[in-house]
């Protein structure tokens, strides 16, 4: 990949596509880990005699983490210590006119890339660079930058068309990313125990399939609503989830069990909320009253088993609703016993690199990234899309 070195910075206009997808808190709409943002600012600070708009996602469309980005740009600026201007608005007049008027070192926001409706849509690239995202911004910039590596499985027109109409690097985050998970796969050792968990049920699906066949996973420990998909197909939960696809997603799981009977481990207790709050229930007791926030202890200590024999440790999304100190327990206590283990260890996720810097633990595991399911696939020795348009662009 080319990357910063490569080229002259001063006074060009730059789109840096960045990953400020920060877990949002449900009930107060707030930013609960600032991880993301945190990470930009090296690449931002490297191009401090560029003109530089920073672009990117918040949430899923539908879901409670879909914001704006008015809050990210008050993060940027404590951060950055520097004047960020933010505007509410993504290829229309007012980006466009902002990005126009701007001078050398300064730092503007667009809003959530996501309004744009093309940004929730899978492209080719070829097909990408024909949307009107691409049409529009393209003219705008010198040089797209590319550091983000949390949504390089996806291909987007800010990921894989951009960078196609344009000059195209890494930025220091993905430079720094791939070099340090190539130096760690060439190092790891079996047996690889991979602790799963998260609501993406589907992209886990495949990945797990990929990381199954390319020998990364000889154990696959299962948390969260991923947990609760094979329990289902397993029959030990009865009652439905009320996910979307629900029979489709739970057949998928049920043929990966089927496939691989010796690879996957499920929970046998988890704690749902009781009467009078947290209450652990074996598997099989679960109705469809409860809901689920966390792995009970019998599963944490069975899970720590595995853990502590391991020669690599992956472990990606969170045990439950670790934000409630009710139902942070299994998180927390993966966490610790991650840590102490003398295996290769990798944590991954927006979630988790938050939670491991809650429980001071974030100086204990051998690589930490924001990144969870571009990481999970990259492991799997999947090339993602965003890579790839970052080697097509080396040769272009």
């Amino acid at each position: 990949m080319l990357t910063l070195a490569d080229f002259e910075l001063r006074g060009k206009t730059v789109f840096l596509r960045a990953d400020m997808n920060c877990p949002i808190d449900p009930k107060t709409g707030l930013i609960l880990g600032t991880k993301r943002i945190e990470e930009t600012v090296e690449t931002i600070n490297a191009l401090k005699e560029a003109k530089v708009v920073v672009a990117s996602h918040q949430g899923r469309v539908g879901n409670c983490d879909y914001t704006g980005m008015r809050a990210h740009a008050q993060a940027m600026e404590k951060i950055l210590g520097r004047e960020i201007t933010y505007v509410e608005d993504v290829i229309g007049e007012a980006a466009q006119n902002a990005i126009k008027s701007m001078k050398d070192g300064e730092i503007l926001l667009l809003d959530n890339l996501r309004l744009c409706a093309e940004e929730n849509y899978e492209f080719t690239a070829e097909e990408a660079v024909r949307t009107v995202m691409v049409k529009r911004l393209a003219g705008l910039f010198d040089l797209c930058v590319m550091d983000s590596f949390p949504t390089a499985h996806r291909s987007h027109p800010s990921l894989v068309g951009l960078s196609r109409a344009l000059p195209a690097c890494a930025g220091l985050l993905v430079e720094r990313e791939v070099k340090r998970l190539d130096e760690i796969m060439t190092v790891a050792k079996a047996p690889h125990v991979v602790v799963l968990g998260g609501a993406k049920v589907r992209d886990r699906l495949e990945a797990m399939r990929l990381l199954i066949a390319n020998k990364r996973a000889d154990h696959i420990l299962l948390t969260g609503l991923i947990a609760s998909v094979f329990l289902r197909a397993q029959g030990r939960i009865k009652h439905e989830l009320g996910i979307k696809n629900e029979k489709d997603i739970t057949a998928m799981a049920h043929s990966l069990i089927g496939d691989h009977p010796d690879v996957f481990s499920t929970p046998v207790d988890l704690a749902v909320n009781g009467s009078s709050g947290r209450l652990e229930v074996d598997v099989r007791e679960v109705a469809d009253v409860h809901t689920i926030g966390d792995i009970g202890a019998k599963t944490l200590a069975h899970y720590g088993r595995y853990i502590s024999g391991a020669g690599t440790v992956f472990m990606s999304g969170p045990a439950g609703m670790f934000e409630n100190d009710e139902f942070s327990a299994g998180t927390r206590g993966l966490l610790e016993s991650i840590s102490q283990s003398m295996a290769t260890t990798i944590v991954s996720g927006g979630h988790l690199s938050s939670a491991l810097k809650k429980y001071g633990l974030d100086g204990d595991v051998d690589h930490v990234s924001t990144a969870g399911g571009a990481l999970v696939q990259y492991l799997s020795g999947k090339k993602l899309p965003m890579i790839q348009a970052l080697d097509e662009a080396r040769r272009a």
